[in-house]
């Protein structure tokens, strides 16, 4: 059953996690130059050239084919007959055509869900904005790509040159058609779920061996001093109620940043910290600044949390190898390099964590009865008001390197590749961060009920920016370092600002944070990634 694509237990978890409130689709938004005196149909253009790439990427070209009585995780099966006016479209913006627009447009269109008969995707040209620039939405289901995967899934799409290159066409498709049956389908779930507990088994060894390990290190870590700027056993406590703490509705709102790449890098560099730090950094005194304007900052740390990608080097499936951990931001702490440091020390613990079990964290378990378990649990975390109450993190933050050249789609140069990721009951924000041709491009998504204003959290990046160009240096590294300026920092990053809310009487929001970390050479499948989120 060759042409039977099983999913994994994490790709199922993103189909029965998925509500009417909670759509589980990862995107991208791109504004995009088109060549000079060009006087073609782009749209047009674009909808050629992702046909002839089609083959390069089978998200283009799988659906879903349930199990019978959903008792395991669906496959995914070959659609032989695909509508590509379906799947792209074409959207103009109103007169003036302005960022906050194209922004508000994306919020909208990232809260529909996708249509599981068909292949998970949907691409959108966008034409309108007052620059003269187009913009290009696109989003696919969690289920299908995380984060490194999704960057392999633009690498099929986009060129390195004005001229798109040569693509074979794909080879005409052997055998006839047919509709799989009752028992076939069957008999592959059950035959994946025993490879899948042969799987398990053989880690056991070696998660044994990592579990003695991490409960030695707990017990020395109870004997010894808590670090300047952390919580003693901070990581079992429930993170601090903030407004993005909230069982969530479907509308969403997004806004997007992008900074320069190479000075967060230099004065990270001259600071200790990696560029990973210096990511959670920017987000932390963002969201410092935007609680403490409406006086909703807590007295204690926010919590982020952070995908970590198990993706082996070189690793081109097109699906989920994600885990996740929590990182303490620092939020209480006024000085900056204080939370700088709390920050370097929640990722050294990650980094260590992960080299005990990156390479022994399983990527897929036998999925019996997974679909009703899951979507059950998730029905009961939104409607019971537990996600106001169960409190593991404030944000999602997500890093994932990408191309540090201009790529083109159609001959059209990209400018930008703002991310635009999933919020969850109880998580209502994600900030997911993409490296582009020099600049760092924040992506932030949320339920518009919890941050109506995430503009202004937009603004607070910026601002989080102008700070780290200030921070004091080491002397000897100062001098390797240029003076910035904050002319240097993008314009039209961000849309103007709408009307705060007032604040709360109890806070009651979260975040969530995550950011790619390069973990030891011990653990070879482990690094942080976008999770997506």
């Amino acid at each position: 059953m060759k042409d039977l694509k099983h999913l994994s237990i994490v790709d199922g978890a993103f189909l029965h996690l998925e509500t009417p409130e909670m759509p589980m689709h990862v995107g991208s938004l791109h504004l995009f130059e088109l060549p000079e005196g060009y006087q073609g149909n782009w749209y047009e253009d674009v909808k050629a050239h992702v046909t002839s790439r089609m083959h390069l990427a089978p998200v283009f070209t799988r659906k879903l084919a349930l199990m019978p009585f959903d008792l395991a995780n669906p496959v995914w099966i070959t659609d032989e007959d695909i509508d590509l006016d379906y799947h792209m479209r074409y959207l103009v913006l109103p007169k003036p055509g302005t960022l906050e627009q194209l922004h508000t447009l994306v919020g909208r269109l990232h809260s529909m869900l996708l249509d599981r008969s068909r292949p998970l995707w949907e691409f959108y040209v966008i034409e309108g904005l007052a620059s003269g620039q187009m913009a290009f939405y696109g989003k696919v289901h969690h289920a299908a790509i995380d984060g490194q995967a999704g960057v392999m899934l633009g690498q099929s799409i986009f060129d390195l040159t004005p001229e798109p290159r040569k693509v074979r066409p794909p080879r005409p498709r052997r055998g006839s058609r047919y509709q799989l049956g009752f028992a076939e389908m069957l008999a592959a779930g059950l035959e994946n779920q025993l490879n899948q507990v042969l799987q398990l088994g053989k880690l056991v060894p070696g998660l044994a061996r990592s579990l003695a390990s991490t409960v030695g290190e707990t017990l020395r870590g109870l004997r010894a001093p808590t670090p300047p700027g952390t919580q003693a056993g901070s990581k079992l406590k429930l993170a601090p109620p903030t407004p993005f703490n909230h069982s969530i509705t479907n509308q969403r709102a997004f806004s997007g940043v992008t900074l320069p790449l190479d000075d967060t890098k230099r004065i990270g560099k001259a600071l200790g910290a990696s560029i990973n730090d210096m990511v959670l950094w920017l987000c932390a005194t963002a969201l410092r600044g935007y609680l403490n304007d409406s006086r909703e900052l807590p007295d204690k740390t926010l919590v982020a949390m952070v995908p970590i990608s198990l993706r082996e080097q070189g690793d081109a499936t097109m699906n989920n190898q994600v885990a996740g951990t929590v990182i303490d931001l620092g939020t209480q702490q006024a000085d900056p390099l204080q939370r700088l440091e709390v920050i370097r020390a929640g990722t050294a613990a990650m980094k260590k964590q992960m080299g005990t079990w990156g390479g022994v964290v399983p990527t897929d378990f036998p999925s019996l009865g997974s679909p009703w378990l899951i979507s059950g649990l998730a029905s009961l975390y939104g409607r019971s008001r537990l996600a106001d109450r169960l409190r593991f993190a404030n944000v999602t933050i997500s890093n994932v390197p990408g191309t540090p050249v201009p790529v083109y789609l159609a001959g059209a140069k990209m400018l930008d590749h703002l991310p635009v990721s999933i919020v969850v009951h109880g998580v209502a924000l994600n900030i997911t961060v993409q490296s582009y041709m020099g600049q760092l491009c924040f992506g932030l998504i949320a339920c518009r009920r919890a941050v109506p204003d995430i503009d202004e959290l937009g603004k607070q990046l910026q601002r989080a920016f102008e700070t780290m160009l200030k921070l004091p240096l080491p002397e000897a590294k100062a001098a390797a370092i240029p003076p910035a300026s904050v002319e240097k920092l993008p314009a039209a990053a961000v849309a103007p600002a709408k009307k705060r809310r007032p604040a709360l009487p109890k806070p009651a929001r979260q975040a969530a944070a995550v950011v790619p970390i390069k973990a030891p050479a011990a653990a070879k499948r482990a690094r942080v990634s976008a999770g997506g989120g």
